[in-house]
């Protein structure tokens, strides 16, 4: 339960400090990465059976995974493209989930969840980048004004 709480914790600051030094393309993808977290637990305790992912939680998968493909179609930024990667590693358990393949439910749920960090760690790494990039600009401004 601890290492839940750990995580949860580390994921929510990541995608604050998305939230506050990012630029837009980070705040949409903190955004949409938080709500679907959310929603995705809120799921998971109306899901029946604890050795079977529930169907919603496929679907807000997809629809983050078709939110960071936007971001990397819309946007300059490299973290979106590996973020959608990532996230299409994670639609892809669901799927081996839904065909009732051979592999180990709880080796597809480890996976999934390790997916979530490596997200969340994609976004950070893009939203320091943006966060030093502006910072850099709005020294060589003052440089230049003085």
């Amino acid at each position: 339960m601890m290492y839940a709480v750990i995580g949860a914790v580390f994921m929510v600051t990541m995608a604050l400090f998305a939230l506050l030094k990012g630029g837009n393309t980070e705040k949409v993808g903190a955004s949409a990465y938080l709500m679907a977290w959310f929603a995705s637990l809120v799921v998971q305790q109306e899901s029946p059976r604890a050795d079977q992912a529930p169907h919603g939680v496929f679907f807000i998968d997809l629809i983050l995974l078709a939110v960071f493909a936007v971001l990397a179609l819309r946007s300059n930024r490299a973290w979106p493209i590996w973020a959608g990667a990532i996230q299409l590693l994670t639609v892809l358990c669901h799927l081996i989930l839904l065909m009732n393949g051979r592999t180990p439910v709880s080796a597809l749920f480890t996976i999934m969840n390790l997916n979530g960090y490596l997200i969340i760690i994609c976004l950070t790494v893009g939203t320091f980048w943006v966060w030093q990039e502006r910072k850099a600009a709005t020294e060589h401004q003052l440089g230049r004004n003085s």
